[in-house]
């Protein structure tokens, strides 16, 4: 039984070594890559590494995105694994942070108030009731509304114009 843990445990560290442009976080693997070339050799060895320790990569739900300056880099190409197709995407969502080509941090201000939106408004009979007090209401802001808008903000590099735009 040890041995086979430790088999496994080489095998998901091998998956690290050979796979440089990797975003992981529990079952939530992205691969990304400066070219369809780096993406396709990447995906290969994460689907061996994988069938390797008894799992397996799920076509339907794996999507590739090219990270290249130039905007038409794959988009005429289709890449395959074990003859399923996988899709090209423009943008991705990633522990709630959407990832571009441009990466713009507008977008993701965007999408953090749009949620904020949909809580404030899933929330809005409780605040508009006279039966509570503003210090509940408060209360009901700062844990339900507010962290989803602030979620990750710490990673915004704002420019002065994002920041007149955000602040009016």
């Amino acid at each position: 039984m040890q041995q086979a843990e430790n088999r496994e445990k080489w095998n998901i560290k091998s998956i690290y070594i050979y796979i440089h442009q990797l975003l992981a976080y529990a079952d939530d693997v992205n691969i990304l890559g400066g070219s369809v070339h780096t993406v396709e050799e990447n995906t290969e060895a994460l689907v061996v590494a994988t069938k390797e320790i008894g799992l397996e990569v799920n076509a339907d739900r794996t999507k590739y995105k090219i990270m290249s300056r130039d905007q038409n880099a794959g988009r005429s190409h289709n890449m395959k694994t074990d003859n399923s197709s996988i899709e090209r995407v423009e943008e991705f969502k990633y522990l709630g942070k959407t990832l571009t080509n441009k990466n713009f941090i507008q977008e993701d201000i965007k999408s953090r108030l749009k949620l904020g939106n949909a809580y404030y408004y899933s929330v809005l009979k409780l605040l508009s009731s006279s039966l509570l007090s503003k210090k509940v209401k408060i209360k009901i802001y700062r844990t339900i509304i507010l962290p989803v808008v602030l979620y990750g903000c710490e990673t915004w590099s704002l420019t002065l114009r994002e920041k007149r735009r955000n602040a009016g």
